[in-house]
């Protein structure tokens, strides 16, 4: 299992400083010099990592800086290209224009020798590779930054695919999600635009995502779970997998010989039919979102084949995304407010189904979102591009400092690329009509006498469960007042604000009052003519009386000056 440590906390002594160095210089390579003397760990790089030429410093000011991190992650190496990979479907902790270029991420690994994969076979099955199969390959299919894939064949004839873990991976992850960790520690304590992403949590996310990636046991799960989904569709077809010859490291599943759908020409060759294919395409993946809830999250052209009499066969199901009920419904709200222009609609929908810290600007947000509809107000639906709806929706959400929680975005990053797929196919596809039958489902089955009298028994619940909770949560928490065991805080907002407010108010009344007091003082003394007087006037009333205009006069400019008289 991979453990992240927190060592942050062992000061300068870190334990893997060669590692350490050697990001720290792709950082400055790239051009990140200011952020390694911000987060102030420049004194780790050698001082030949400085030695940089003009030209390549040149050459990489007239990058974007989402362009120059993800040349710095491809330099890294695996685990911080998986970390570029897993970002780009993340636009709930990186910025839009990150999410863009971290798509672009390829793995560039090469393979690991046949004698390294035959030995984790045997540790992890317990037997030697010649009692499992009867042929292994040793040439290997694709070769990525975490696993490697072989062709073999059992004993029994059949045809199998095995995706092996790259020996020694969890050790190297598990460096560098420590000093990712410690980076991270340092540019949220340091640096306050990049607290905002909240680099810790990013961290984190990572660390989870990864290590579920690197557990084939849950991809084995994934697979077996559509296959179910799709038992009584024979347009579908899901590769078998072979829990006797798969482990954590290892995933064994079903040989398909198929042709990727990208191919357009071979399926024009095999006297296959675009349109249905394409049609089938697509109601795999309203299925799997509208219906199951649980969708295959990278559906790119390398993952899909073709099958023949038209059959869909899915592959690769190490990233899956998941949506309950509620998220599907509110989904399906999104969309036809957009296709119907309601934008006070549209800006209530993209609230439920977005987080963030602070609530947004709500006329600020219905401006942004009416300008979001009338990108699409005189278009026919079918010349909505959807990844371009996706694309316009995530910039709006940046901007009213929105995050898209990352199944939603999944959801919508795979929705656009079979809509890409389906138009490469079939350039006459229009994927949101053939969307609209799903939408409805999902609508009607809202309104079902069953479905109907299930939200109010659980409302009727949830009611008991209020009444008879309350009191007695009430009871407790002033059992722990009265003990001391809680404290209470109130805290007022903006109260310094009245309190200075309060103060001048005060201060010009009791200014005021001392005005008044000297001009009757002073009125009386002259009128008295209280000595010493000068040309018949008492000359302490006459100080009386300039004393008591200067500060009138005083109080007047302050008065001015704020604005209000």
């Amino acid at each position: 299992m991979i453990s992240i440590r927190k060592i942050g906390a062992i000061g300068r002594t870190y334990r893997h400083l060669n590692r350490y160095r050697q990001i720290l210089g792709v950082l400055f390579k790239y051009g990140f010099g200011d952020l390694i003397e911000t987060l102030r760990i420049e004194q780790y790089i050698e001082i030949g990592l400085q030695m940089i030429s003009r030209k390549r410093r040149d050459r990489l000011e007239k990058l974007t800086r989402a362009e120059r991190i993800r040349m710095a992650l491809e330099e890294l190496g695996p685990t911080y290209i998986k970390l570029g990979q897993v970002l780009s479907t993340r636009p709930d902790l990186v910025a839009v224009d990150f999410v863009n270029e971290f798509t672009k991420l390829q793995d560039k690994v090469p393979a690991f020798g046949f004698d390294a994969f035959s030995r984790i076979i045997e540790t992890e099955l317990g037997r030697s590779h010649e009692l499992i199969f009867a042929h292994l390959d040793p040439q290997p299919l694709a070769s990525a930054s975490i696993g490697q894939v072989h062709r073999a064949r059992l004993h029994n004839g059949e045809e199998v695919v095995i995706k092996i873990q790259r020996p020694g991976i969890e050790k190297i992850v598990e460096v560098d999600l420590e000093i990712m960790l410690h980076l991270a520690t340092l540019a949220e304590r340091h640096i306050e635009e990049l607290a905002f992403h909240r680099p810790v949590k990013i961290v984190e996310e990572f660390a989870r995502t990864i290590e579920k990636e690197m557990d084939y046991t849950i991809e084995a799960m994934s697979m077996e779970r559509v296959g179910g989904q799709f038992l009584d569709d024979p347009t579908v077809y899901v590769p078998k997998v072979y829990r006797e010859y798969s482990s954590r490291r290892i995933l064994t599943i079903e040989y398909v010989d198929g042709i990727k759908v990208s191919e357009s020409e071979k399926i024009d060759q095999a006297g296959l039919q675009r349109r249905l294919i394409t049609e089938r395409g697509a109601n795999i993946l309203f299925k799997q979102i509208f219906t199951f809830g649980f969708f295959h999250a990278d559906p790119h052209p390398g993952n899909i084949f073709v099958l023949p009499d038209n059959i869909i066969c899915l592959i690769d199901f190490g990233m899956m995304g998941a949506v309950d009920r509620t998220t599907r419904e509110v989904f399906v709200a999104l969309i036809e407010s957009v296709i119907n222009h309601d934008e006070p609609r549209t800006a209530d929908v993209l609230l439920k189904l977005s987080q963030w810290e602070d609530e947004p600007d709500r006329k600020q947000l219905e401006r942004d979102v009416a300008d979001f509809v009338g990108l699409y107000l005189f278009k026919p639906l079918n010349e909505i591009e959807l990844g371009k709806l996706m694309q316009n929706l995530m910039e709006l959400a940046t901007k009213n400092r929105m995050r898209i929680p990352p199944d939603i975005f999944l959801m919508l990053k795979a929705l656009s690329q079979v809509e890409c797929i389906a138009r490469q196919i079939d350039p006459q596809f229009d994927i949101i009509q053939a969307a609209i039958p799903f939408i409805r489902t999902v609508k009607m089955a809202r309104l079902t006498p069953a479905r109907l009298m299930n939200d109010v028994i659980r409302l009727v619940e949830q009611s008991y469960d209020f009444l008879t909770d309350f009191p007695k949560d009430l009871l407790e928490i002033s059992h722990a007042l009265r003990h001391k065991k809680m404290s209470l805080t109130l805290v007022l907002k903006d109260l310094d604000k009245m309190l200075i407010t309060h103060d001048q108010i005060s201060n010009r009344i009791a200014f005021a009052i001392i005005i008044a007091a000297l001009i009757i003082g002073s009125a009386l003394i002259v009128i008295s003519n209280m000595p010493p007087l000068l040309h018949g006037i008492s000359l302490i009333g006459l100080i009386g009386f300039l004393a008591a205009g200067f500060m009138g006069v005083w109080l007047l400019v302050a008065i001015i000056k704020k604005g209000r008289l």
